[in-house]
């Protein structure tokens, strides 16, 4: 629910709206404006996604409860969804019943509020959310909210003890937390782990890119500025961390594998990096990719404390075939019971914030990462979390600097002129 939110980072940022509307054309049930529906109608909702947000199950028993409906998912690439959902909003027509909007591109579908049901015209509270999660999906006079939060991507790092062990580092993640207090000290211990690591070909960390969102995640301020101006490169936040993550690569400390590929997975099953700046959401790539060796993931918290990277909304069109019911299904999904649900069984952390000092969240522990107290540990960094400004192309803006990060990764630029060319592309994409 990755920025990428769970979900492969988009390698298609740049696709035509005209090739995303085609994308998922045939998978779209609306053509026009919402139709009433008698209440025991037989009807078919239309969910579209980015990625996987772990809703099958519920499926199940929502249509269990509502035998007269069915629903359908469909899902296409993180950029071409949002494409996809530009062309549809512009053109009246071709919309899902419900569409999911990922965090850093939900300020770009502000402006366009109007265009999406007012969730609090159906009963909902925004209480149930921070009001940074409200803000960047209400409307601009905060009088309507288009967006319900799903999950949110706090923030914490994941570590293999075991070649933590063997390069003479501490394994208790109380210990790591006081070893790796901040970047900096990240860096520090990068160097020491390469230094004394016996496990051949190991890296430090996966990706620079990776390392950048995380670090610029937990700056009060990004990209934006809290008026909406792009702030790239006025912003010194931003510029140190790329600094910091370049000198980490320069060091050799990257896997320089780039994020969300079949050369990541490899990358987790072959034991090529011992540590990852792991959002909640980030859980399914470990399950789903174990360590060949037999080595333990362990989770300690974040260098820095708190940051969020991540996190989606689920919004009904007004253009939408059946708006009611499916202003339903998207309040049962985003419900406290089914939040909850997601967390202990898919990873998902929740955004609803009455969630994070519940007993059953903060004290879930997680025997995926050697029963790590994974509750405690990302309801800590969501109460740390200093809220950052969005803007409607932060997503495309992360992916650029990151392109620029992996440029040197892979041998082809220096710092210098890496960082000028992602400054290049930034102010391209802001225009």
């Amino acid at each position: 629910m990755p920025t990428a939110r769970p979900g492969r980072r988009s390698a298609a940022l740049a696709v035509s709206a005209a090739l995303a509307v085609a994308l998922l054309a045939g998978g779209c049930s609306s053509s026009g404006p919402a139709a009433e529906d008698a209440a025991d109608a037989k009807i078919t909702l239309t969910v579209n996604l980015f990625s996987e947000f772990g809703y099958a199950d519920l499926y199940k028993q929502y249509e269990q409860l509502h035998p007269n409906i069915t629903i359908k998912e469909n899902r296409a690439d993180l950029g071409a969804h949002h494409q996809n959902l530009r062309a549809h909003l512009l053109a009246g027509s071709g919309t899902a019943d419900i569409e999911a909007i990922e965090i850093g591109q939900v300020a770009g579908f502000q402006p366009q509020a109007s265009k999406f049901v007012d969730f609090l015209q159906y009963g909902v509270s925004k209480d149930q959310w921070v009001p940074s999660k409200t803000a960047p999906a209400s409307s601009a006079d905060g009088k309507a909210l288009f967006g319900l939060g799903t999950d949110m991507g706090g923030l914490a790092l994941c570590y293999r003890s075991d070649l933590f062990k063997a390069a003479g580092l501490p394994t208790d993640r109380d210990q790591v937390s006081a070893l790796l207090a901040d970047w900096p000290a990240y860096t520090a211990a990068g160097k020491q782990f390469l230094a004394k690591s016996p496990t051949k070909g190991a890296k430090w960390f996966d990706s620079a890119g990776n390392l950048f969102s995380a670090i610029v995640a937990q700056s009060p301020t990004g990209f934006y500025d809290a008026s909406g101006k792009p702030v790239v490169q006025e912003n010194p936040a931003v510029k140190q961390a790329f600094d910091l993550v370049a000198g980490a690569v320069k060091d050799g400390q990257s896997a320089g594998i780039q994020a969300f590929t079949p050369a990541w997975d490899t990358g987790f099953q072959k034991s090529q990096f011992a540590t990852v700046a792991c959002p909640a959401w980030m859980s399914y790539e470990f399950k789903g990719n174990p360590p060949t060796d037999g080595g333990t993931w362990d989770i300690a918290r974040i260098p820095g404390g708190g940051g969020n990277w991540g996190g989606s909304y689920l919004t009904v069109p007004e253009s939408g075939k059946h708006t009611k019911a499916a202003v339903e299904l998207a309040k049962w999904l985003t419900a406290p019971e089914q939040e909850s649900w997601l967390f202990k069984n898919k990873g998902y952390f929740p955004s609803d914030q009455a969630l994070w000092s519940q007993p059953d969240i903060a004290g879930f522990t997680d025997p995926l990462f050697n029963g790590a107290p994974t509750g405690k540990i990302f309801s800590q960094s969501a109460k740390d979390l200093q809220p950052q400004p969005l803007g409607a192309h932060g997503a495309e803006i992360g992916t650029a600097v990151g392109n620029a990060l992996t440029s040197i990764e892979q041998g082809k630029a220096d710092p210098a002129t890496a960082w000028q060319k992602a400054l290049a592309d930034v102010a391209n994409i802001t225009g």
